[in-house]
């Protein structure tokens, strides 16, 4: 019988991966590419961005990363590298149409109302149905319309559709008289580039996430005078040329073994989750839940106390309302590279953060709110490093309203098993839910998903599914609060692993011996052979 036909919609990590477990189960996919190269954010990222955890947590689970990458958090560059080795050891690339911008995607098959299954039949290839894909070559400018049997949309939510703040008429962007740029133009600047914009400038960095904190220590050291961060933290009106403001304050950890311990351990490991109240954990697991929870709050305390102890959080108003927990579970934790260089930057005045609960625009700046005052902020340049707004991607790809309504019709992107939505036929998506190591999640859902490709995983129904969906939803509001809305793993990731490989029929016990499984971190590498 003929193979299926499959396409790829994006070349980075998660379209890689995907496009790598396709070809191992005898599929030959296609991929789409729009940029001329692949990568993904690591692609369009600072050259002074560092991985953000240990790099056996960050690795391609049957491809370890080489001995000449000695540090322990890899550069930009060397996971650029990485990445480009992978591709073509598994001899990926000759898969990948480059430059090739889909226009559009729409669905040739019965409708999905009256199913009971996913696909009318649960399987991944129904006897009627296909996906056009109208694609247009940059280089050539020419457009030709793909049909497939099954697609895999690996688009990911951190890149393409900047989300820009929404300010009042006449307080944003509409009456500001210096440059607005977003963090993405920023960070796809080679470096004289980079000096020459913001070189003897005035600048505001809003936003102080993990590509914010970049942009504001790479601005510093640009500009001899110092650059303020509107984080909105600082009660003195910006001194040096460059300023940042933010909302909210985030956990910052300065290290990966505090008190000696290692916090992979704390983080992948399967007993600290054991204390959390998961989806899918039936009665036993729930009491025995309910029964660690003080341990792992113990823990969690214990880690914020010296994290407090170890960075001057409290000296610069950086001390988070929320616990250490919540921006586990949300992804909102950061690990500061070379944490005493961000401080002294602080210290000296380089970067300057204001903390504001709200802010608007005029001609020559910014207006915050501090101590229940405003204050003017002077700005040449503001870098909006607030985000991207992944829905409105992947919701305005599909010709069909209906699909798309599918996709935006809740603050978090419901999938089953965080791959397929149960009203959409012959589509997985990847790369929307995220974990602390997203390479790490990105692969075990390619691993599932291409078992569901194989046959070798049957699917529930679709109110089982949709159900299923449900219970996730219910766990990532109690963990994550308002922030649930990021379909984010954080705090038990290794349970989402167990969860999978049962669906796929392995042993979710990877390690040998009992204190292995429940006491060390579980990485990529214990899933080589799935």
């Amino acid at each position: 019988m003929e193979k299926k036909q499959i396409a790829i919609i994006g070349a980075g990590i998660a379209g890689l991966i995907a496009c790598k477990y396709c070809i191992s189960k005898g599929f030959n996919p296609i991929v789409f590419e729009f940029e001329s190269r692949i990568g993904g954010v690591w692609a369009k990222t600072l050259k002074e961005t560092r991985l953000q955890i240990p790099k056996t947590m960050y690795q391609f689970s049957d491809y370890p990363w080489p001995a000449s990458v000695t540090d322990d958090t890899p550069t930009q560059q060397e996971m650029i590298d990485y990445i480009h080795s992978y591709a073509k050891h598994f001899q990926l690339l000759p898969h990948i149409n480059f430059c090739s911008k889909v226009k559009s995607i729409s669905y040739d098959g019965p409708s999905s109302d009256s199913w009971v299954l996913w696909n009318g039949t649960g399987e991944p290839f129904p006897p009627q149905g296909m996906w056009n894909i109208t694609v247009e070559n940059t280089k050539t400018a020419t457009t030709q319309v793909y049909t497939v049997d099954f697609l895999i949309l690996c688009i990911g939510r951190n890149k393409d559709v900047p989300n820009l703040p929404k300010f009042p008429q006449g307080k944003g962007l509409d009456v500001f008289q210096g440059k607005a740029i977003h963090s993405s133009e920023y960070s796809a600047l080679d470096n004289d580039a980079a000096e020459q914009l913001i070189k003897g400038k005035k600048v505001v960095v809003v936003g102080l996430g993990k590509s914010g904190l970049d942009i504001a220590r790479s601005c510093a050291e640009i500009n001899a005078q110092g650059m303020v961060l509107i984080l909105i933290l600082d009660e003195s009106g910006p001194e040096h040329p460059c300023t940042v403001v933010y909302r909210h304050d985030h956990w910052k950890l300065g290290d990966w073994y505090p008190m000696g311990i290692p916090l992979i351990n704390l983080i992948f490991g399967r007993f600290p989750v054991l204390g959390v109240h998961k989806p899918e954990q039936g009665f036993l697991l729930s009491l025995v839940a309910t029964l660690l929870s003080p341990v792992r709050w113990t823990l969690l305390k214990l880690l914020e106390s010296h994290t407090k102890m170890t960075l001057p959080l409290a000296k610069y108003n950086m001390v988070p309302e929320q616990g250490l927990g919540e921006d586990m579970a949300s992804g909102l934790v950061m690990h500061v590279p070379d944490p005493d260089d961000f401080f002294d930057a602080l210290k000296k005045g380089s970067i300057k953060l204001k903390k504001t609960p709200t802010y608007n625009m005029y001609e020559k700046g910014f207006s915050i709110v501090e101590q229940e005052e405003k204050t003017r902020i002077e700005a040449d340049i503001a870098i909006f490093s607030t985000g991207f707004n992944g829905v409105e991607k992947v919701k305005d790809i599909f010709e069909s309203p209906k699909f798309g309504h599918f996709i935006s019709d809740s603050p978090r992107v419901g999938l089953y098993r965080e791959c397929i939505h149960p009203r959409i036929p012959q589509l997985g998506i990847l790369g929307f839910s995220d974990g602390l190591s997203s390479l790490y999640t990105s692969e075990m859902r390619c691993k599932w998903l291409a078992a569901v490709l194989e046959g070798s995983v049957k699917l529930p129904n679709i109110n089982e599914m949709q159900k299923n969906i449900k219970e996730w939803d219910e766990y990532m509001k109690q963990a994550s609060g308002h922030n649930h809305y990021r379909s984010f793993l954080g705090s038990i990731e290794i349970w989402y692993s167990d969860v999978v490989c049962k669906d796929m029929g392995v042993n979710p016990m990877r390690k040998k011996g009992l204190f292995a499984n429940m006491f060390e971190a579980y990485g990529p590498s214990d899933y080589a052979d799935i």
